[in-house]
């Protein structure tokens, strides 16, 4: 698929999408009904990104965004009664973005796409990443296995992607972890991100939660 130079923007405060990710949303601002119902209409894509600073003080304005975030194509499309969206997103290209343009109620962006990652995972960067995984979870009560979580055929970027979207980590840790420049950096980082947040839990006495 060619990617456009202009796409729309849909900024939330607590989500981070990665490539190759699913993401279902439900849409029920007017201005983002309208972009949903505009890229139904056009390529079918949607720029997610992240809210940062003192967003709330222009929420239905301009509020401030994280410059980085992911492209996905609507693979799902469900139009409510009401006239809300329930979508679902497969992610595609992480983008930078270059300036925002237009005049549409919602915003849109020229982007510039990150050159999609072909290294492969170090040998031993799975087992890494599974270990920290398999004591994160332990230590919140998690009941899933870190093991069966995926399978083991996924490819590298798969792999990694589905633990940085899925862990339940501040949306400003994913957000770091979605500007790293490469795929073995972004393993790197995730392993580094959860034993941070391990240690956090260790150390301020947060009781684990219950399954």
């Amino acid at each position: 698929m060619k990617l456009p130079d202009v796409i729309p923007l849909f900024p939330l405060p607590n989500v981070v999408f990665f490539p190759r990710m699913p993401l279902p949303l439900h849409v029920f601002e007017p201005r983002y009904r309208a972009m949903v119902r505009d890229a139904a209409r056009g390529a079918r894509l949607i720029g997610m990104v992240l809210l940062r600073g003192d967003w709330r003080r222009d929420y239905y304005g301009t509020p401030p965004i994280f410059t980085t975030g992911t492209v996905g194509e609507m693979v799902r499309t469900e139009e409510l009664p009401d006239g809300r969206f329930n979508i679902v997103l497969r992610g595609l290209r992480e983008f930078d973005v270059v300036r925002e343009v237009g005049s549409a109620p919602y915003r849109s962006a020229a982007v510039r796409w990150r050159e999609p990652t072909a290294e492969p995972l170090a040998p031993d960067a799975r087992e890494r990443i599974l270990a920290a995984v398999r004591r994160y979870l332990e230590r919140l009560r998690i009941g899933a296995s870190a093991q069966t979580l995926l399978a083991p055929s996924v490819d590298d970027e798969t792999f990694v992607n589905f633990f940085a979207q899925q862990l339940d980590l501040p949306p400003i840790d994913k957000q770091a972890l979605l500007e790293v420049p490469g795929l073995g950096e972004r393993a790197a980082r995730l392993v580094d991100v959860v034993e941070f947040r391990l240690e956090e839990l260790r150390t301020s006495g947060t009781p684990p939660r219950a399954q």
